[in-house]
């Protein structure tokens, strides 16, 4: 009778050493730098078909990176998700990232929106558009990146603030494309054409422009369609005053940005890591970024139902990778 207790103790013991285990493959811990509420619903859907419970922790992107860098291998976090290019770049050049062999991934991610060795991938695209008065401009007067340092729109421009990794990237893209040199000639003859000083975020300069504080700036598109969709009859009103132009139809296209994400190089749980990424390219997820938040889903079968997103068009966008 003792002996066989003391198996049983043994074997009650193992089972317990065993749950840990166990309850890691049943949870994911999240990093992210995305601030939007309707990214509820696409975390709990992922919970509803796998069981793995999500553990977020949200930040700014700064923060979120450095708090993974500091945590070091004892880091809790699976997977850190963040929007632009160049912040997923940031980290992946720390190191943070580990590369993913995934047949889905590589399957729907188009081959531009990912880095080269899959430590990241996009999830999202938002493009990076002119917008202007219409009762002052023309859309032909800016109808590419290039005409916005045109000396005919000295005290016209509004800005954010070129050191935003928004401006940032075009900027990055625009030297892939022009070289250092006409880059940097084209942002000097955008400085020149300010109506004022850099300040705030793509809404404020949409707003700018609608009462005529300038006569031009740039914007992400889901700034655009998150007024459009407003219940607010101001912000209605006031998209009726601002026209939109996809720069550069005829050259290299409309530079687009992208949220997206990576597994990290110390996450505990990198079945459940991987399983999440590979959910976020599904259709149904792919969806909810569309239709959820005014971005484009990076996967082509997915469907966009979101009528206002739509509205704004079809377009040839830049496909220099991210």
């Amino acid at each position: 009778m003792k002996a066989r207790m003391i198996r049983i103790a043994a074997a009650v013991a193992a089972a317990l050493a065993l749950s840990p285990a166990i309850a890691q493959e049943k949870v994911l811990n999240l990093y992210s730098a995305r601030h939007y509420q309707t990214d509820e619903a696409l975390y709990s859907n992922f919970t509803r078909q796998t069981g793995i419970k999500i553990n977020r922790i949200e930040g700014k992107e700064d923060e979120l990176v450095e708090r993974i860098r500091n945590e070091g291998a004892n880091s809790p976090a699976d997977v850190f998700i963040t929007v632009d290019a160049s912040r997923l770049a940031q980290a992946d050049a720390m190191g943070l990232f580990a590369p993913i062999k995934s047949a889905v991934l590589e399957e729907r991610i188009p081959a531009h929106l990912r880095d080269p060795e899959n430590g990241w991938f996009a999830f999202s695209t938002r493009a990076r558009v002119i917008i202007y008065n219409k009762l002052k401009l023309k859309s032909s007067d800016v109808a590419n990146y290039e005409d916005l340092a045109k000396p005919s729109l000295k005290g016209k421009l509004c800005s954010r603030s070129g050191a935003h990794p928004y401006n940032v990237s075009l900027g990055a893209a625009l030297i892939q494309h022009w070289g250092e040199a006409k880059t940097e000639e084209w942002a000097r003859g955008v400085v020149a054409n300010f109506a004022r000083a850099p300040k705030g975020g793509d809404t404020d300069q949409i707003k700018a422009v609608a009462v005529g504080e300038c006569d031009v700036a740039v914007s992400n598109t889901y700034y655009l369609v998150r007024l459009l969709r407003s219940t607010k009859s101001e912000d209605r009103a006031m998209m009726e005053k601002v026209g939109v132009v996809w720069p550069n139809q005829s050259s290299f296209g409309t530079h687009i940005n992208i949220s997206g994400g990576g597994m990290l190089k110390t996450a505990p749980n990198k079945e459940a890591a991987v399983k999440f990424l590979e959910y976020l390219a599904s259709d149904e997820a792919q969806a909810y970024f569309a239709n959820g938040n005014n971005e484009w889903p990076v996967v082509k079968s997915a469907v966009v139902s979101n009528p206002e997103l739509k509205s704004l068009g079809n377009f040839k966008a830049d496909t220099l990778n991210v």
